[in-house]
This record gives structure tokens, sequence and C-alpha cells, in this order.
């Protein structure tokens, strides 16, 4: 599947880029999210870094007949209707019980202009005192990767600092969607 996947992305003049050393367990941020087109893209891109990973969308993605293909491919149903404490539980529960868990979020939300990023990502690794991995899909450059794992200090906004300094420079297909990165 490693060698289909690169071969995809090399017929449409992508390349996938890991800079780091992937730790078993972390929560993994994706951005910038402005298009759908992020998700395939990061199921081939992940697949031709070689990483097993599992990601977060909204429950409605989940129903038939699709859900059984999303869940497959590593989906994890989240409503938001209900806030993400029972997902957040989940997650922690994962991430003690797991061996191997890599947790993929788009910490904007959407797919929209946002004025803030989610800090759930960040919550959820402080708590499972798991490292974050920051990929990326990089339209302007045609590259999908993973450029740095960032061990939480607890001190957000100075973690932050180094997130948002990652990101200056990475391009989403719509970059007048990509919103602020910032915190609440």
């Amino acid at each position: 599947m490693q060698t289909i996947s690169r071969f995809l992305l090399k017929i449409f003049g992508w390349r996938a880029e890991l800079s780091v050393q992937m730790p078993d367990k972390c929560v993994l941020v994706g951005a910038p999210h402005t298009t759908n087109w992020d998700f395939p893209l990061a199921i081939i891109g992940m697949s031709a870094m070689g990483i097993k990973f599992y990601w977060v969308a909204k429950h409605t993605l989940f129903r038939w007949p699709l859900g059984f293909f999303m869940r497959l491919l590593g989906g994890i149903s989240l409503d938001r209707r209900y806030g993400g404490a029972g997902f957040a539980i989940k997650a922690l529960e994962s991430f003690r019980d797991l061996d191997r868990f890599v947790l993929a979020i788009a910490p904007e939300g959407t797919r929209h202009r946002t004025d803030y990023w989610k800090a759930g990502f960040y919550k959820i690794a402080v708590k499972s005192n798991v490292p974050i991995g920051l990929g990326y899909v990089d339209y302007k450059k045609k590259l999908i990767g993973i450029g740095k794992i960032l061990q939480p200090t607890g001190d957000r906004a100075k973690d932050f600092e180094q997130i948002k300094n990652f990101y200056s420079g990475k391009s989403g297909k719509h970059p007048e969607k990509q919103g602020e990165l910032r915190l609440r």
C-alpha cells in the first residue's frame, strides 16, 4: 500500500516528507484545512509515509453506507452537538491502553476561515502526556508531511508560539480560508 500511495502522489506531482522520527503515540495536528481534498491527500500521504493513524470527523460522515469505510480508514466519529468531552475521554483511554496510537486532529475544526483554532488537540496531548506532531498539506509546494514533534510543556502560550512559527508559510488549497493561528 505504501508503494501504491507513493506512486499516486507522484502521478499528481505531490511528495510526502517525513522529517521526524514518529513516536508510537502522539496527537497529530493536520493544518491548514481549507478543502475536502485535504482528506484524501492525508490518507494517501500518511500511507506513503508508512504511518497508521486515526482521525476525527463529524458524526454525519459515519452514516450508512460510508460509515464502514470511514472506520476502516481509521475514522472516529464526533458528534459536536454534545461537545467533545466524551471524545476526549475516549482519546485519553486509547493513549493509555494502546501501544501505538496516532490521533490526527484538524484544530481549525472546519474548512472555512475561523478566528481561532480549537485547543482540544493540545489538552488531549497534555493530559495524555504524549507529544504533538505537526503535520501539514502545503498546496503551493505540493507537499504533505510531518515536520516537527513538540512535547507540550503545559505553557500553552509558549508551546503555541512554536506551533504558529512552524505553520507560517504553509499554504492550503484556498489560502483565503485559512484563519489566524491563535487559540481562544
